[in-house]
């Protein structure tokens, strides 16, 4: 019998794990909250741990100058008496090192740790004690042990350090010399620096301990906080998870005044932007579909229909080519509208009003057989975009011309007051109806009575004028001119601070 090694199966392959992958994805899971808390924990820890180690560190030097201080004392003294002291057996200066040491020590009483003896004897040899005995010893005492003595009372320094497996010994010492120049015996101040070292290590632990219990406390104040400071940022993420082209109407609270607050106040003011930027494309797109439309099947069904007469394709190409100039300009009144909801749509500079107001009274004359006139001009300068009020002058021009017949008057003026500025152009038409006051500024609305029948137009221009007059912080309104007719005042703010 023939036997087949499995094949492996092609459709599966094996996986490999990046670690640096691996890692970058841990760091990305971690949130902010996490990372916040383990950032003040680290430095926390540091900060404590370096308040406890100084804390050691000045311990430790106290405690060294203090036994300084202790030997320089107690070698001083005894210097002192020996260099003024008498034998008050005879009255003179000793001269028994042995009875000096005896009575110096008998008027002396030592610090705990601390150890006064005196040694007689010789170089190399087991030196004669003469020390007061301890009751409490913190570790074992000088005078029992020979081989410290003997270190000591050879040793060629003044004070030294001397290590032992029962405790180090900090001593310092004074060497009393014979007549003959050799040592005959010295005194020996010793000190027991355990407990004391003893004491500071407890020190040092038990602010170890303070600081652990210290970052406990501090981890769940910092987990509370941390969470209730993050929390207009969460929000910020669900509502930007949950923000679709469709619904764009979720907002946050805002609390407060800090920095979170302004957060959360940028982000609505995002939204709110991007809200307009989408209902401004829906109605781009919706509008230019509503509008191209009727023009589209016009210039394709003359198309269609269009015979070999040269008459008849003479006339064909008129209506289409008129119909294409009205979609030309539809489409670019509706691009321009769109162009308004961007923050460069206006572009405030210095202009002088009365300048700006004639440029348009000299502008617009050409539009029509009417009476034009200059009637008043606002003598001061203003921060506004001298195209945009002039494109937007020129359309509310053009729509008096339309509604109004030759010979008629029109009336172009500005006025200035405070920070406010008008500008305005009134006719001597029919007027317009005050339920049509509230319509025309619309898109593709003229009201329900249109001012004669010359409009030719879309219903864009004042959509125009509107946006432009919003762009500057403004507005426009219509209202009714004395005599008859109508008065468009188009209200900007100076955009000077």
């Amino acid at each position: 019998m023939t036997t087949t090694a499995a094949r492996p199966d092609r459709t599966t392959r094996p996986t490999t794990t990046d670690p640096a992958t691996t890692a970058e994805g841990s760091r990305r899971r971690l949130s902010a909250r996490v990372r916040i808390l383990l950032w003040l924990l680290f430095v926390m820890a540091v900060a404590l741990a370096s308040v406890a180690t100084t804390t050691r560190s000045i311990l430790l030097r106290e405690t060294d100058e203090r036994i300084n201080r202790l030997l320089t004392q107690e070698t001083g003294e005894f210097a002192n008496f020996q260099k003024e002291g008498v034998d008050p057996d005879t009255g003179r200066p000793f001269t028994d090192p042995g009875k000096l040491l005896s009575a110096f020590l008998v008027r002396q009483y030592a610090d705990p740790d601390e150890e006064l003896i005196g040694l007689v004897g010789t170089v190399g040899g087991d030196p004669r004690r003469v020390y007061q005995p301890r009751e409490d010893p913190a570790a074992r005492p000088l005078y029992e042990d020979a081989d410290a003595r003997r270190r000591i009372y050879d040793a060629p320094g003044s004070s030294g350090v001397l290590a032992r497996s029962s405790g180090d010994i900090r001593w310092a010492k004074v060497v009393i010399i014979r007549p003959g120049g050799a040592p005959q015996a010295a005194f020996v101040v010793a000190v027991h620096p355990a407990r004391e070292l003893e004491r500071v290590e407890v020190v040092f632990r038990i602010l170890l301990a303070i600081s652990g219990v210290a970052l406990l406390l501090t981890t769940g104040i910092a987990w509370a906080v941390a969470g209730r400071i993050l929390r207009p940022v969460r929000l910020v993420r669900l509502a930007a998870a949950e923000l679709t082209e469709h619904d764009l109407t979720r907002r946050i609270a805002v609390h407060g005044h800090d920095d979170i607050a302004a957060l959360a106040k940028t982000f609505n003011a995002m939204l709110d932007r991007l809200e307009r930027a989408f209902a401004a494309q829906r109605q781009f797109v919706d509008d230019a579909g509503h509008e191209l439309r009727t023009p589209i099947t016009i210039v394709r069904g003359h198309l269609e229909l269009m015979g070999d007469d040269p008459a008849e394709r003479e006339e064909t190409v008129r209506l289409v080519t008129d119909e294409l100039d009205r979609m030309s300009r539809i489409v670019e009144d509706l691009l321009l509208l769109a162009k308004a909801e961007r923050p460069d749509f206006v572009r405030p500079e210095p202009v002088q009003l009365a300048e700006l107001t004639a440029d348009v009274y000299v502008k617009v004359r050409t539009l029509g057989d009417r009476q034009w006139q200059l009637a008043e001009v606002a003598d001061r300068e203003a921060e506004v975009d001298p195209q945009r009020i002039t494109q937007a002058m020129v359309q509310l021009a053009q729509n008096a011309v339309q509604h109004t017949t030759d010979g008629q008057t029109i009336r172009i003026g500005s006025r200035a007051e405070g920070p406010r500025i008008e500008l305005y152009v009134a006719d001597s038409g029919t007027g317009v109806r005050s339920e049509d006051a509230e319509v025309i500024f619309e898109r593709f609305r003229r009201g329900t009575s249109r001012r004669g029948a010359r409009g030719s137009g879309a219903g864009l221009g004042l959509s125009i004028v509107k946006a432009i007059a919003e762009g500057h912080g403004g507005r426009v309104g219509v209202r009714d001119t004395a005599g008859g007719g109508a008065t468009f005042v188009l209200t900007v703010e100076d955009a000077r601070p």
